[in-house]
């Protein structure tokens, strides 16, 4: 093997390495993006309304009028439903693959 193969050989290797990070960075960059959003208004999580004492959670679509107890901290109303969404949808996902 002559000086110009073994050269060849080196470059293609460097060049399938980077299509191959430049691919996972890709890959990386999409999940973050799906995880986080763009943070426009219409993506809001939740909305405290104080006149009508209650609580949305726009993500499941749940609504509870104990805003007084959600501010002291108390949240297992809106966890509980946000657990049981969630494995709703795992379990979703596990029947479609």
């Amino acid at each position: 093997m002559g000086i110009r193969e073994l050269a060849e050989q080196i470059d293609l290797a460097a060049i399938f390495e980077r299509h191959d990070l430049v691919g996972s960075q890709t890959e990386l960059a999409a999940d973050r993006r799906s995880q986080v959003g763009t943070g426009d208004r219409a993506e809001k999580i939740r909305t405290y309304n104080y006149g009508e004492r209650r609580v949305t959670d726009h993500r499941i679509k749940l609504t509870v009028h104990n805003l007084d107890d959600v501010l002291e901290g108390q949240l297992d109303e809106l966890t509980a439903a946000l657990q049981a969404d969630e494995k709703r949808r795992r379990l979703q996902a596990q029947a479609a693959a």
